[in-house]
C-alpha cells in the first residue's frame, strides 16, 4: 500500500517538496561550511519523494540544537511554509487527506532536521 501511496504522492507533487531538499543541499555543499548542512538535505530528499512507510524520530543534543538554528535562518522557515501550504490544500479534500499529512510531516522535518532519523516502519 506505501509503494501505491509513494507513486501518487510523487506524480501529485511530492517532487516539488524533493527538489526543494536537493536544491538546499546543493546550494549548502557549494561552501566548505556547509557540506554537513548539504548532506542532511540530501538524505531528506529521499523522505520528501516517497514519504509513506517511513516515518521521522527527533533526537540529538547541542549540537544539533545549534545545527537546527542555523538552519532555520537560512532555509528551515521557507521550506516548512511550502510544505505547510501544500498540505492544507491536500486536505481539502477527503481523498487529499493522507497526503496532507505527509506534508504536514516533512514540515516539521524542515523546521528540525539536524538529530532527525528516518525509520521505516514496513
Amino acid at each position: 500500500m506505501s509503494l501505491l501511496g509513494n507513486i501518487i504522492w510523487f506524480i501529485l507533487g511530492g517532487w516539488i517538496s524533493g527538489l526543494s531538499w536537493l536544491v538546499s543541499g546543493v546550494i549548502w555543499c557549494i561552501t566548505i561550511v556547509g557540506i554537513p548542512y548539504g548532506l542532511q538535505c540530501f538524505k531528506f530528499a529521499s523522505l520528501a519523494a516517497s514519504p509513506f512507510g517511513k516515518d521521522v524520530e527527533y533526537g540529538g543534543g547541542v549540537p544539533s540544537l545549534f545545527a537546527n538554528i542555523i538552519w532555520i535562518i537560512f532555509f528551515g522557515i521557507p521550506m516548512a511554509i511550502e510544505n505547510f501550504l501544500l498540505g492544507c490544500i491536500f486536505c481539502i479534500t477527503i481523498i487529499g487527506i493522507p497526503f496532507g499529512v505527509q506534508y504536514f510531516k516533512i514540515a516539521k522535518l524542515s523546521l528540525a532536521p539536524f538529530g532527525a532519523e528516518i525509520v521505516n516502519y514496513n
